[in-house]
């Protein structure tokens, strides 16, 4: 490629932007940005080359034109969506299918040709007075057998901005390679705007993914969700992308937890939004790997893990000093976070559950907000909303792991699935082997509708490893290449399930909040074989006196043998009830679903019906370890 600015972006670029895209000889970029400045029309183009220079003036433009707002305290920001743009739109996201092509019925889709006109439509000249901004990043570390490099287009300096705290810079990468073979691209425009810099025509929000060209577009919205394109829109191209070359993409966070004698032991988690996730991933005096994305190869049999990004776009709600401390201390300490949707007054930001006194009125996603103000439909405006987020860098966080950057990664020795399970599973429980893990736990993963993701709340659903929404591949095909990554490695990690859900007849929840540090620490004993474990119908179970010990270990409290009893009774009925939801789903949604996921469950079934015939409905741990 000719070290010259392309002509036709040249009036609209400053000769040091040239010059850093000049710097860039893969064919695909150039093609790329050039056509989405002919279809959106930018007035000027900004390369970001990830100099400090450039990397000051992405946020002091996001300020400047007032998508952010400085908070109190240094370095802080904040920035509202519209007020019918809070949350991961499954509606408008929709796959971009050749004709004679079909995906799972279970994903939403349109014809190739179709989907293209319309959002190319929106689209048009959207970007009309504004600036393009260019940003090069990777997903996982750069110069990696797992980087994955991503060209973003957008006009949102917002969205710039939040890549920057979320993903690893890669413009040198770009620089340094003539081609990338694979390369995923995203356009974006927050189309329409109002004075508060707001996305407003929500009703033509569009989120297209074009698989056939690794190219997604979005438009009309700014949730971060639905924007920042290398989150879960990218998600959806690296599972194709895993599949066609034989490894894992997982929506799972990773995690270090210590042991004894100094042992650090890797976990990886896969839960729902507002399941637990980021909490489980960020327990005090644990390590943080990453949150949300994680990628899986077998590495000379061994299986290894990457964090895909290096940021955290988390819930805000509920978290406080005393059940999140680490989080909390970046949160009110001076450094650079975004926050999202939360309630502002005086340069102060407040969310729903953070344990303070609230004002009763000040400045949120629905304009100037007061006490008992309600929508267009009646309803009362919460002063945060739900779904309220913060953006922050990993290395903000001082127990972020130190091989956060390693690009042979770390090694994976037990997974979680956990979801929001109010009647069956117990609170923790290990799988017979890798396949019952990932059929009985993962494939079988059953939860509620929460507010991360637009529509109506508490419908219990099977969220299939917590990653159906984003799965491009047949879910059937999925499955099986969940278990035969467990055969290429010499020891697979030892999968577990979790529920911090779980509730007594009258409707209370079993586990404390805390708890949780209690589970992943028996895991971790379990996975390095330093405790024994009770066979029940539907997994292994922790003995009573380990998790007392844990308990007064890692909480400073007594456990109780009857909370023991009560969390750890294996209810048949329930169970029963579970299985043939799950076998009914995965019979009616799931095409070319392996065998063997019917013939675990069904071993799953049987066994719980043996028990039931020597113990009863419900069966007490005490009445499965004498047996």
């Amino acid at each position: 490629m000719p070290k010259m600015c392309l002509e036709a972006l040249k009036s609209k670029m400053s000769e040091r932007d040239c010059e850093k895209l000049n710097a860039i000889a893969n064919p695909k970029v150039q093609k790329f940005i050039t056509e989405s400045c002919e279809l959106c029309n930018p007035e000027r183009i900004f390369i970001c080359s990830d100099s400090p220079e450039d990397i000051v003036y992405v946020r002091q433009q996001a300020v400047s034109r007032g998508e952010e707002k400085p908070l109190a305290i240094s370095g802080h920001t904040y920035h509202f969506d519209g007020i019918e743009d809070q949350g991961r739109d499954r509606e408008v996201t929709k796959y971009l299918v050749p004709k004679d092509d079909l995906l799972s019925k279970t994903l939403k889709q349109i014809e190739r040709e179709e989907g293209l006109t319309e959002v190319k439509g929106l689209l048009k000249g959207a970007m009309h007075g504004r600036t393009m901004i260019v940003r090069f990043l990777s997903l996982g570390p750069a110069n990696s057998v797992f980087s994955i490099p991503c060209v973003q287009c957008t006009d949102s300096w917002y969205v710039a901005h939040s890549e920057d705290l979320l993903y690893r810079s890669a413009y040198d990468m770009f620089t340094q390679k003539t081609e990338q073979s694979e390369l995923f691209c995203i356009l974006h425009s927050a189309g329409k705007m109002n004075e508060a810099m707001v996305s407003v025509e929500a009703e033509k929000k569009c989120i297209y993914i074009d698989h056939t060209k690794d190219t997604i577009y979005s438009v009309n919205t700014q949730y971060a969700g639905n924007t920042v394109g290398l989150k879960k829109l990218a998600l959806r191209l690296t599972i194709r992308k895993a599949d066609r070359e034989g490894w894992l993409a997982e929506h799972m966070f990773l995690m270090g937890v210590h042991g004894p004698n100094s042992r650090k032991t890797y976990f990886a988690g896969a839960f729902p939004s507002a399941c637990g996730k980021t909490s489980t991933a960020m327990l005090s005096g644990e390590i943080i790997l990453g949150d949300d994305i994680a990628y899986f190869r077998s590495i000379d049999g061994e299986c290894r893990a990457v964090n895909a990004e290096a940021g955290i776009f988390g819930i805000i709600q509920n978290i406080n000093p005393n059940d999140d401390p680490v989080i909390h201390k970046v949160l009110d300490t001076p450094g650079e976070v975004i926050f999202s949707n939360i309630l502002v007054k005086d340069g102060k930001p407040y969310w729903l559950g953070m344990d303070e006194k609230v004002p009763k009125e000040g400045l949120n996603f629905s304009g100037e907000w007061h006490e008992g103000k309600t929508d267009k439909k009646g309803a009362k405006i919460p002063h945060a909303h739900k779904n309220a987020r913060y953006a922050v860098a990993l290395r903000a966080l001082e127990n972020v792991d130190p091989e956060l950057d390693n690009p042979k990664g770390v090694k994976l020795s037990g997974i979680m699935y956990g979801g929001r399970d109010a009647k069956s599973y117990v609170p923790v429980q290990e799988s017979f082997n890798w396949e019952h893990g990932i059929i009985a736990y993962g494939a079988a993963l059953e939860t509620e509708t929460t507010f991360a993701t637009i529509g109506k709340e508490g419908i219990a659903e099977i969220n299939l490893m917590s990653i159906q929404d984003f799965v491009s591949i047949s879910l059937g095909k999925y499955i099986q290449n969940n278990l035969e990554f467990g055969k290429k490695c010499k020891k697979s990690p030892i999968v577990f399930g979790v529920n911090y859900f779980l509730r007594d007849k009258e409707g209370k929840f079993l586990n404390g909040v805390k708890d949780k540090h209690v589970w992943v620490k028996w895991m971790e004993l379990r996975v390095n074989k330093d405790v024994q474990a009770i066979e029940g119908p539907t997994g292994r179970i922790p003995e009573y006196e380990d998790l007392k010990i844990l308990f007064k270990e890692v909480l400073g409290k007594d456990y109780k043998k009857q909370d023991y009893i009560d969390q750890f009774t294996i209810r048949v009925p329930e169970n029963l009830a579970k299985l043939e939801r799950v076998e009914k789903f995965h019979k009616e949604n799931v095409a070319g679903a392996p065998e063997i996921l019917f013939d675990i469950l069904n071993q799953q079934r049987q066994r719980l019906l043996r028990a039931k015939k020597q113990f009863g409905d419900y069966i007490s741990p005490d009445s499965l370890k004498k047996s």
